[in-house]
């Protein structure tokens, strides 16, 4: 099983690529689950929340890593709880980062906000490039500090897809 993670600022194409993966090579793709959790409480989130956040991710992405798929794609993973945790409200549970270290991700893909547009969609609250240029760069230095495998993707929606496309295309051909 060879497991995809997309991540990135918010507006940066994660639950687009992921989809456009699954279409283009099959697999099971593991959505964001802060945006379901979001819709059901249909309130602003808290520390306190973030718990229970990271524990819908993780069982979201445990119950499809079950299925042994050939290729697992995740819309996002625990890094970005750690890092909105952090952003939002200045702190973060302990467990997340080692719970996150403890998982085998075979390449991240982080995506760039420069060259696509932010569209709000009720649940976004970084419109402001530096904003989502700051956020890039704390996942960059986090993956970088752990050694993680990593790619950057950038350009427009074609360009991203392409790149994509091609970085997961050489995973699964090896």
């Amino acid at each position: 099983m060879k497991v995809v993670v997309l991540t990135g600022p918010e507006s940066s194409g994660k639950s687009w690529l992921a989809a456009q993966l699954q279409a283009h090579f099959g697999g099971v793709r593991v959505d964001e689950y802060v945006r379901h959790f979001m819709e059901q409480t249909q309130r602003d989130t808290c520390l306190a929340d973030i718990t229970d956040i990271a524990s819908g991710q993780l069982a979201w992405e445990d119950e499809a890593r079950a299925r042994r798929p050939s290729l697992l794609i995740l819309d996002t993973h625990l890094l970005s709880n750690i890092l909105w945790s952090q952003t939002l409200f200045g702190d973060c549970p302990d467990w997340l980062e080692p719970a996150l270290l403890a998982r085998h991700y075979d390449l991240q893909l982080l995506l760039s906000p420069e060259q696509v547009e932010w569209t709000g969609d009720g649940l976004r609250c970084q419109p402001e490039l530096a904003e989502r240029l700051a956020f890039f760069d704390a996942i960059e230095a986090w993956l970088s500090r752990h050694r993680q495998p990593f790619q950057i993707i950038r350009g427009n929606w074609a360009q991203r897809q392409r790149q994509v496309f091609a970085a997961v295309a050489q995973l699964t051909a090896g």
